[in-house]
């Protein structure tokens, strides 16, 4: 079974001479899937000036012009929020299938990502249902939230595979999978901790060329362990 340090050396070699298109694959699916909270601060903003509504900071007429725009901007990010988690299911089965076909090392192209659109119930389906999982999951403490995580995290990796698999089915065996390796995949993920500190004295940008790093080497880890378990 590949070492955390085999999938990343793989990922490299994967990415040699393809780094470009990885890193706008990984661009788009962050715009149009990406996790919730980055927005946040703008409901803090609008909190904070309700807060000083009492104290006449709003009796000026830019006042409420500034407030007008803070809650326009807000209404927007929650519209865009809801559309993105929609939409980011199919995105996502899509940027695994291109790091897959990469992997194999078969033509990856940027269009993969937007291939999977055909599937996009199931996609949708298995976003819910695994979130809906991972949040029971983390209701009892974070540690068996982060298990359930990991438990999981194989399953849209297989949807893009099979796309006539079912949404449980696609479930169940990344169960079956990740039996016993969920700790390996703990440890791929944590040692890219020195780039992540990177990216963040970057400012960022760093951030840019980890993620396709970092998804061509758990692509690897995903088609050692499809191997190693003879799945599909």
């Amino acid at each position: 079974m590949l070492q955390a340090s085999e999938c990343r050396k793989r990922a490299r070699t994967t990415l040699n001479g393809h780094m470009g298109e990885a890193v706008l694959v990984c661009f788009l699916a962050a715009l149009l899937g990406g996790s919730g909270g980055k927005f946040s601060q703008v409901s803090k903003v609008v909190e904070k000036v309700n807060d000083n509504l009492g104290n006449g900071i709003l009796d000026s007429s830019w006042g409420r012009m500034f407030f007008g725009v803070v809650a326009a901007c807000s209404v927007f990010l929650g519209i865009y929020q809801i559309a993105i988690f929609i939409v980011g299911g199919a995105v996502e089965l899509g940027m695994n299938k291109f790091f897959i076909k990469q992997a194999y090392g078969q033509k990856a192209e940027i269009r993969d990502e937007f291939s999977c659109f055909s599937n996009f119930g199931k996609a949708l389906g298995l976003r819910i249902v695994t979130g809906i999982f991972i949040g029971l999951w983390s209701l009892l403490f974070v540690i068996p939230g982060i298990i359930a995580a990991y438990r999981y995290s194989m399953a849209f990796y297989i949807m893009a595979e099979n796309p006539n698999i079912g949404v449980m089915e696609a479930i169940d065996q990344s169960k079956a999978m990740m039996a016993g390796h969920k700790w390996r995949l703990f440890c791929l993920d944590i040692s890219f901790i020195g780039w992540m500190i990177l990216g963040i004295f970057t400012m960022g940008i760093g951030y840019l060329f980890l993620n396709p790093y970092m998804r061509a080497a758990q692509a690897h880890f995903y088609l050692d362990l499809k191997t190693t378990r003879q799945y599909m």
